[in-house]
């Protein structure tokens, strides 16, 4: 069997001459520990997805010459390694290059495309019909990309009858809470199946919404996981004669969604040049949370936290905020903006006058805060991350150029009741709890008037979920949530906040995808939409 390394990079889209100088450097890595072949993940030269710079011809030819290049510089070990490929008509193909002696021995193109949730390649791609069998160092393997070892009877079935002795699949397969189970179990059952070792090489990084988490792995043929890599980590994982190396354990469900929070918020920021990072610091249970992911993600030289008081903010969550900051050593800093909102307030007598104060004069609050983190982030530079989850977004529980204000929304996929357990998560790592207490037990409330709490215009929290839930990942109808046990005014109110406010979710900055179904790509509601279930 052949000495085989499962190279796990983090690949950055359009950076094609530092992605195919990382694949040489991890080749060269991989020959000298031994290794005959070495095995990158899917559009590894170009990283995924590349959206629709594969509509422009130049790109997909500079990736094509990025390949050739590369290409001549690997001698000594062969190269499985994922890119775009093109033929003579135009057509182009998601592929995986096999590199030997300097030379491209074979090109695979993916022949199962997906086209659901956040994929979109039958946008892009035309189908491959080539077998995917190649001979390497003599043996007889069966290349394939992703979705081919998803579908029942796909191409890997046909690899396995030709008599492949090793299955390779390179994959760019985003993160969602407890997928990399899912994959395991597939793999396992597709090894058994075809009874033929199966070796997948999953990429690992940050790219906008999606994170790539690793956990590249060896099974069997009898089904047995013989290697695992390091979820959200770069690695190399070099195996022996016998298929086998060390396999790290799986994550228990809170870490793992951190580590996505945080690797996805880091990349986001790095890749796009981002150094330093801030956020307004409320008190509240929403914002800890983002700034503890924040210190995590950038260190805390590089964070800055802002309290922005108003004549309703409590000396309970100014002090907790001020707690938050000395706990985790990041800057901070206190603006009041009292006088400011007094000012506004002022100014609109005129406009306002014989009218009683609602969610207006709220909202100007939020809107006074958002332009002082964004004079902040003109001024001094850095990268403004919003706080609001996914309860909130749904519902419309926040304000368009207020709260929403900022450059990347760290927990826009996260309902609040999975904000307190992250939370716990993240005080249960430190040698002493960083999240005070009292952010922890109480009621949530966005201070914009005297005694207001969430809950008494959104009903629980774990009610709330449960329906959000039900209705955006499941796709249920009123009918069926009611059916399940939950208050059926609350549904009511609460699906007819989440269609009216769609508009708000298109106007939000990017977050972290961590659910099967994120606002973002996942969730293509139209705005203007009179169908009311």
């Amino acid at each position: 069997m052949l000495k085989i390394a499962l190279a796990q990079i983090n690949s950055t889209v359009g950076d094609l001459t530092g992605n195919a100088r990382k694949i040489l450097e991890y080749s060269a890595q991989a020959q000298k520990a031994g290794a005959e072949l070495v095995v990158f993940p899917e559009l590894a030269i170009c990283g995924y997805p590349p959206e629709d710079l594969l509509l422009k011809k130049h790109f997909v030819a500079d990736n094509i010459k990025a390949v050739d290049a590369l290409a001549k510089k690997i001698r000594g070990i062969s190269v499985i390694v994922g890119f775009v490929d093109s033929d003579a008509g135009g057509k182009i193909y998601n592929a995986a290059a096999v590199i030997t002696d300097g030379k491209l021995q074979h090109v695979y193109h993916k022949q199962e495309l997906p086209n659901y949730g956040v994929f979109d390649e039958k946008r892009y791609f035309s189908k491959g019909k080539n077998s995917g069998v190649v001979t390497i160092d003599g043996i007889k393997v069966g290349v394939n990309i992703c979705e081919d070892i998803w579908i029942d009877d796909a191409i890997y079935r046909l690899q396995a009858r030709a008599g492949v002795k090793l299955l390779i699949n390179i994959s760019s397969s985003p993160y969602h809470a407890g997928k990399l189970k899912s994959r395991q179990e597939l793999l396992v059952r597709r090894a058994k199946e075809s009874k033929i070792p199966t070796v997948y090489v999953n990429a690992v990084g940050g790219q906008d919404e999606l994170v790539f988490d690793g956990g590249s792995m060896v099974v069997s043929s009898s089904g047995e996981l013989l290697a695992r890599a390091a979820q959200f980590e770069e690695t190399l994982l070099t195996l022996s004669e016998q298929l086998k190396a060390a396999t790290t354990p799986l994550l228990d469900e809170a870490e793992e969604i951190y580590k996505a929070l945080v690797l996805g918020t880091r990349d986001y920021a790095s890749k796009n040049g981002f150094k330093k990072v801030a956020l307004g610091l409320s008190g509240g249970i929403d914002s800890a949370l983002v700034a503890c992911i924040a210190y995590d993600a950038f260190g805390p030289e590089n964070v800055t936290a802002i309290s922005m008081p108003s004549p309703y903010n409590s000396k309970a969550t100014r002090q907790d905020a001020k707690i938050l900051a000395r706990n985790l050593k990041i800057g901070f800093k206190e603006i009041p903006i009292k006088r400011i909102f007094q000012v506004y307030l002022k100014t609109m007598v005129p406009y306002f006058a014989g009218l009683k104060a609602d969610s207006t004069e709220e909202n100007i609050q939020a809107r006074i805060r958002g332009n002082i983190l964004m004079a902040i982030a003109n001024k001094f530079g850095g990268l403004i991350l919003t706080t609001g989850n996914k309860s909130e977004m749904a519902v419309g529980y926040c304000t368009l150029y207020g709260d929403m204000s900022g450059g990347y929304a760290v927990i826009k996929d996260v309902f609040k009741t999975k904000v307190y357990e992250l939370a716990r998560y993240r005080n249960s790592v430190s040698r002493h709890s960083v999240i005070p207490k009292s952010t922890l037990l109480r009621a949530p409330s966005a201070e914009l008037r005297l005694n207001q709490t969430d809950e008494e215009s959104l009903g629980s929290y774990e009610d709330l979920d449960k329906i959000l839930k039900d209705y955006i990942e499941n796709h249920a109808s009123p009918q069926e949530i009611i059916a399940s046990g939950m208050n059926a005014k609350m549904v009511e109110k609460t699906l007819r906040l989440v269609d009216l406010n769609e508009y708000k979710r298109r106007q939000a900055p990017p977050g972290v995808k961590i659910t099967p179904c994120a606002f973002g790509k996942d969730w293509r509601l139209p705005i203007t939409n009179r169908y009311k279930e």
